[in-house]
């Protein structure tokens, strides 16, 4: 039996006819088409799968997408706003807090989360708010000097 879903992923509305115990990460992926969340571990340890619900970052491998129905998802997809760059995006880029790239659209919603509570987080704080996003490749400082970065390119915006 298949359940009516209705999620608004970035911005636009999404409804679809899903299995009970479809994960909000697969359905992402798969029905609405946008793959830049990544399906890393399938035990929620490593973040890849990180988008924000309702404003909130969630490991999309532990919700099912019928409950999000009715809420608002937002992918690394939707951070760039009409062809421009999110701040965290940008100081990504520039900092270097990517290497092969497969954690940072993790990493990038969990920032944002994290920037959205605390847009002046100290290095502990970044730390700390990373916590449950693992990288294999950086070391973390890169991606630390990144959301530093775009912090203080946030709060010059306001």
């Amino acid at each position: 039996m298949k359940c009516p879903v209705s999620i608004t992923v970035n911005e636009t509305r999404q409804t679809a006819e899903v299995e009970p115990r479809l994960l909000l990460v697969h359905f992402l992926r798969e029905t609405v088409g946008l793959t830049g969340t990544n399906v890393g571990c399938d035990t929620s340890q490593c973040g890849a799968c990180t988008v924000l619900l309702d404003g909130r970052a969630v490991k999309s491998c532990t919700v099912l997408a019928v409950q999000a129905d009715g809420q608002s998802v937002t992918t690394v997809e939707g951070l760039a706003r009409n062809g421009k760059l999110h701040p965290l995006q940008e100081a990504f880029w520039e900092k270097h807090g990517l290497q092969c790239g497969f954690c940072t659209p993790g990493m990038l919603m969990t920032a944002c989360d994290l920037l959205q509570h605390n847009p002046s987080p100290t290095e502990a704080e970044i730390r700390h708010g990373l916590e449950g996003n693992y990288c294999r490749c950086t070391g973390y400082q890169n991606i630390v000097a990144s959301i530093q970065s775009a912090a203080v390119a946030m709060a010059a915006k306001k």
